[in-house]
């Protein structure tokens, strides 16, 4: 590809983009990197996330000490150009023929050298590149950082935790002798966002496309404050007894029980400042009422819309829509009802509740199975293949947990009877 059409290529809004981040060791650059990678999947955009210091431990197989760090360690600095390089090769390749549209480059990227040999690299290919650059100060943030996320490294894997902490000190002490920040001058041409002490301020410059806005809008968005999200459905239904979708009926008898249950569970659990969230929809609002809590209706939470399938069973939309029902099993994320949604619609109908849970701390979200299905596949980055088949079963309490890089999930059954309504995946060829 000459020049030309490179330049062509950025010049177009849908080029490829390269996510770069910039920063010292333990400044939550890896965090940030995983819950992008994960967000913009999930949300549609094919995304993978290439960390250097894993193609470093990948190369050494034996981390020894910091001294590998130091700038006047030739031999390091000459390995750790090297893995740069292995994975930016990785990058050309998603990138240009693996499917991807954007890729994370998860690296301390911390001098303009650099950084200038990435843009070099981007521009001779047509990708876009944004920098994300994490400074942090605090000690405290650094600390609990290291110790959360750091001291479970292969790196130290034979240290004890006092040795670890020293050595990673001594660590980010060898980049801080030659980092240099994106500076507003320096580098104004340049598309970046820097995120300053974990999202207490931020400046955002020379923001491009609409991936890039959105880049920045999700990370003005999340924090790092400990807290849990609580995902459930409604209590069993009338027209879950039925065998029916959609719909909007009220509690069962046993949906009612559940109620009482869900209140007994959460006085339990103490929750501080705890906010209730549920659909407009008649099962989910009785669910919430039973609380003795204020909630908050959301229609963006409402079931996915069978359109003309509502209030039906899964027998009689065989029998009067045999085509619509085998397409349905085909491919059941992007299928969608006559007149109704998909599960790819969904997803994006759910975003804004994704972006104002990821500000929030401790929520309860009273939701729907296929609803319940979209939020969990964020949570715990599952692709669209596995969601629509993904087990949220009536009268079970999901508590999410976030921790370093990831999601603990607690699955608490209230042990009040309910009917089954999960349909298995079917076989291929079936």
């Amino acid at each position: 590809m000459d020049c030309f059409r490179c330049w062509l290529r950025v010049c177009m809004t849908n080029c490829p983009t390269l996510i770069v981040t910039v920063g010292l060791p333990a400044r939550g650059k890896t965090y940030i990197s995983k819950k992008l990678t994960r967000y913009l999947n999930w949300i549609g955009v094919p995304t993978k996330e290439f960390n250097v210091g894993q193609y470093r431990r990948d190369f050494l197989k034996i981390y020894k000490s910091f001294e590998f760090f130091r700038t006047d360690n030739e031999e390091g600095l000459k390995i750790r150009r090297q893995c740069a390089l292995s994975a930016l090769s990785d990058v050309h390749q998603y990138l240009t023929g693996g499917g991807g549209q954007v890729a994370v480059f998860d690296a301390t990227n911390t001098t303009r050298e650099r950084r200038a040999t990435i843009v070099r690299f981007a521009e001779q290919n047509g990708f876009k590149v944004f920098f994300v650059e994490s400074v942090c100060e605090d000690p405290e943030v650094i600390a609990a950082n290291i110790v959360q996320v750091k001291l479970g490294s292969p790196d130290y894997i034979n240290c004890n935790t006092e040795e670890a902490v020293e050595d990673f000190m001594k660590r980010i002490e060898c980049y801080k002798t030659s980092y240099q920040p994106l500076d507003e001058v320096l580098d104004r041409d340049l598309s970046y966002i820097k995120v300053m002490d974990v999202g207490l301020r931020f400046l955002v410059n020379r923001v491009l496309d609409h991936i890039q806005s959105r880049i920045v809008y999700y990370l003005m968005n999340i924090h790092i404050t400990p807290r849990s999200i609580y995902l459930c459905r409604h209590g069993e239904s009338d027209l879950n007894i039925q065998g029916r979708i959609g719909g909007d009926s009220g509690l069962s008898d046993r949906g009612r029980d559940f109620g009482q249950g869900l209140r007994k569970f959460i006085e339990e659990q103490q929750i501080k400042e705890l906010k209730v969230w549920t659909s407009q929809m008649k099962r989910t609002i009785q669910t919430a009422e039973v609380l003795g809590v204020p909630y908050e209706q959301w229609k963006a939470l409402n079931e996915i819309d069978a359109g003309v399938c509502e209030e039906m069973m899964y027998e009689e939309i065989q029998d009067s829509f045999p085509l619509e029902f085998a397409m349905r099993d085909q491919d059941k994320y992007r299928y969608r009802y006559p007149k109704g949604e998909s599960y790819e619609d969904l997803v994006q109908r759910l975003e804004p509740v994704i972006m104002e849970l990821e500000r929030q701390e401790n929520v309860l979200v009273v939701c729907h199975q296929a609803v319940m299905r979209c939020l969990l596949a964020y949570f715990l980055d599952k692709g669209a293949e596995e969601l629509p088949y993904l087990k949220c079963p009536l009268h079970t309490v999901l508590k999410l947990t976030p921790v370093a890089y990831g999601c603990k999930v607690e699955s608490v059954c209230l042990q009040v009877e309910a009917v089954n309504t999960h349909r298995t995946r079917p076989e291929v060829g079936s």
